[in-house]
């Protein structure tokens, strides 16, 4: 996407010095012209990491064919001042503490608690595995969904046959929660540093998380999927008194039951700091709602999985629709674990009729790029057409893979 102009870049072409630390674009594909400075470097954005066995190899979970083999979790001796994620608070803390001559834009990418869960020690210990509960399960939560959704929820080899037939489920439950506490930490670290710092008065701070996760919901694990526990995350904004969008600040502690989405970021961020709006963002300032967090808001949140693939997300409603035309609809505030589709039943058809209506009819075509395809990876598909084909040559037999592999990887765009 070369005509794109990221966040941060954004923000240094308006005077800002802008750097960070740690995963803030994906692993091993940093954009250096985004940045004045950064840690490990411009052109390497993740720091090492203490892996207990080499890649490619796992301490707990078997490995199965496809399997993404970062998919494993064990606690580690090792001190949290020696782990990747600590050095890049670390580096951020260290901005802190220094003066500055232009208003900054200061990132930090803490990568837990992506896969693999290699936290120390102290972290498992909060968590002994007699205490760990299991999420919410509906026993065949699947029977009123559509062959694609029961397709996702098995994706790469069926995470959750694996992880239940080596009866690992407590003890990677356990893996995932010693990593987020372990997260919290470092997030914690960040704010005392912000607050014992010279700009804890005038510095807009925002915690997000880029998706949520699936410990074995709805038989799924991960984040590839449209349900709530995957597409929900974390979003905590403050702006203090005196900012330039929001001269009051935003009101402290207070909680906000709108539906927002992170593409919002962007101009919310613009708005604060009393800088221009910007052409072709499809988010929406946030402002209006950190001034009152009861405020009206009409804008849905916009999820989209493969080509054709969108799940539309408003308060109280999700309703999602796969490529081969299969639906759900859920009433998220009577059934929050989304158990009962109710998308067949005719009461609810004017619902999902306004819903389906936010779902863009045009979509850009595939941009090719050079990036390689891990075994893991799935590869969007081109249209429906294709994905008919697929599915007409696996029920002939004649399927060897799960889905196509191009080379090169494909990225699938959306032109609204």
């Amino acid at each position: 996407m070369p005509e794109a102009e990221t966040l941060p870049r954004h923000f240094m072409k308006k005077g800002y010095w802008a750097a960070g630390a740690g995963k803030i674009f994906h692993n091993d594909q940093p954009d250096p012209q985004s940045w004045d400075d950064y840690y490990p470097s411009k052109k390497k954005h993740m720091p090492d990491y203490f892996r207990p066995k080499p890649p490619g190899q796992t301490v707990n979970m078997p490995p199965f064919p496809n399997m993404y083999m970062d998919f494993d979790w064990a606690p580690i001796d090792q001190p949290m001042e020696e782990t990747g994620d600590y050095k890049s608070v670390s580096w951020v803390i260290e901005q802190l503490k220094k003066k500055h001559e232009r208003p900054f834009f200061l990132a930090c990418g803490i990568y837990r608690p992506h896969n693999p869960w290699y936290v120390p020690r102290k972290y498992y210990d909060m968590f002994p595995l007699e205490t760990v509960q299991l999420p919410k399960v509906l026993l065949n939560d699947l029977n009123d969904v559509g062959e694609r959704a029961r397709e996702i929820a098995h994706r790469g080899g069926n995470y959750h046959k694996h992880v239940t037939e080596a009866g690992l489920w407590k003890n990677a439950v356990q893996g995932y929660l010693a990593a987020i506490t372990y997260a919290d930490e470092l997030v914690g670290l960040l704010m005392a540093a912000l607050k014992a710092s010279p700009y804890a008065q005038n510095t807009i701070v925002i915690v997000w998380s880029d998706h949520g996760w699936q410990l074995g919901e709805k038989e799924h694990w991960r984040k590839f999927a449209l349900w709530e526990n995957v597409v929900r995350n974390v979003l905590m904004i403050k702006a203090p008194q005196g900012t330039s969008g929001l001269a009051g600040g935003s009101p402290a502690g207070r909680r906000c039951d709108r539906i927002v989405s992170l593409v919002d970021l962007y101009p919310t961020l613009l708005d604060l700091c009393g800088l221009p709006a910007k052409a072709r963002l499809d988010g929406h300032s946030l402002v209006p709602l950190l001034r009152n967090p009861g405020a009206a808001w009409n804008h849905p949140a916009l999820t989209t999985y493969d080509f054709s693939e969108f799940s539309v997300r408003v308060e109280g409603w999700r309703y999602t629709r796969y490529i081969d035309d299969s639906e759900e609809l859920y009433n998220d505030d009577m059934d929050p674990e989304e158990w009962t589709n109710l998308a067949a039943d005719p009461k609810f058809s004017e619902v999902k009729k306004h819903l389906a209506g936010y779902i863009p009819e045009k979509q850009a075509p595939i941009a090719e790029t050079s990036y390689k395809l891990a075994p893991h990876h799935i590869p969007p598909f081109r249209s429906k057409e294709e994905y008919r084909a697929f599915k007409a040559k696996e029920k002939s037999g004649k399927g060897t893979k799960p889905y196509p592999q191009p080379d090169p990887w494909t990225i699938q765009l959306f032109d609204y």
